[in-house]
């Protein structure tokens, strides 16, 4: 079976620099040839895919990989200029896909624990905590008890509040409705709450939403977390668990998110995306996607543009 080579421009990337891509592709053999003809445009995107025949996957991935690299290192262009992903037959192929995603830094611009604890005046103190347990460098389970014991005694009207400010990345709606249109399913798991979540899966018509779930006694945050801690085996636990629900074998699952709290599920999963990702994970996933738009995902995996 066929792997498939997928160029994604950034919007800024000029038509002409994408087909000078497309062609030192062509030249160094990592494509057949660069057929202008085999554009199509996503939005302001530009959208080329090749098929590899009878291609070893993990060879072209790593080929892709080096590309971009050379590119980068030579000047010609930035990591977030261009998306390159090889994708496997098994996925292309398959009738039906799961998406699953973490939320906060990838389903939105936020991160909601920093949105709170803003409203105990310990935003900078949270926000350190948060940026050294996405590098990997603490343990997430106890790093998010800690943050949330900031939390004790504000109201739980601040859950409203932060609620109202929570902003989409870019692309994640027009995501989620062109996965759905074409008969895929899509869910959200998250080290996040679950308060703030059920919004926002109501608005997306989600098929799935996980999060924690914060203390509430007497309407007022008590600085705990009940039941089990959504930490990176949890996500990879409810990847597994969806797909199989679903009837979708875990090659035609595909996992994003940014941080080391990701790294499971996006190992686990038949293509694994690192968006605007910390080192930690940008480093292990299949796809390295570092511009803005979420929407990249089903530019990569669908064939849904005219």
């Amino acid at each position: 079976m066929a792997s498939s080579l997928v160029f994604v421009s950034r919007p800024a990337l000029s038509r002409t620099d994408f087909i000078a891509v497309l062609q030192q592709a062509a030249a160094q053999g990592l494509i057949s040839k660069a057929d202008e003809n085999s554009i199509k445009t996503s939005g302001q995107r530009l959208v080329a895919k090749f098929q590899i025949e009878q291609a070893n996957h993990p060879q072209l991935q790593q080929a892709a990989a080096e590309f971009v690299d050379a590119l980068v290192a030579g000047g010609s262009l930035d990591y977030a200029d261009l998306c390159l992903a090889a994708v496997p037959a098994e996925l292309t192929n398959a009738p039906q896909l799961l998406l699953l995603m973490d939320v906060d830094s990838t389903l939105i611009k936020q991160e909601v624990i920093e949105l709170l604890a803003a409203h105990a005046g310990r935003e900078k103190e949270v926000a350190a905590v948060t940026e050294a347990a996405m590098r990997g460098e603490l343990d997430f389970a106890q790093s998010l008890i800690q943050r949330v014991a900031t939390l004790k005694d504000l109201p739980d009207t601040v859950l409203v509040e932060v609620g109202k400010r929570i902003i989409f990345s870019e692309g994640a709606q027009s995501l989620v409705q062109r996965f759905h249109a074409a008969g895929h399913k899509v869910g959200v798991v998250s080290g996040g709450f679950q308060q703030i979540l059920d919004p926002l899966a109501a608005q997306l018509d989600l098929d799935h939403a996980l999060a924690n779930t914060l203390g509430i006694t007497d309407a007022v945050l008590d600085g705990t977390v009940h039941g089990q801690i959504v930490d990176r085996e949890m996500k990879e636990t409810m990847l597994r668990g969806w797909a199989e629900e679903h009837q979708i074998p875990l090659e035609a699952t595909i996992a994003a998110g940014d941080g080391a709290n990701d790294l499971a599920m996006v190992a686990a999963s038949g293509l694994g995306i690192a968006f605007n990702a910390k080192p930690a994970l940008r480093n292990e996933a299949d796809v390295r996607l570092d511009f803005a738009w979420l929407d990249v995902i089903a530019d990569l995996v669908l064939d849904d543009l005219a």
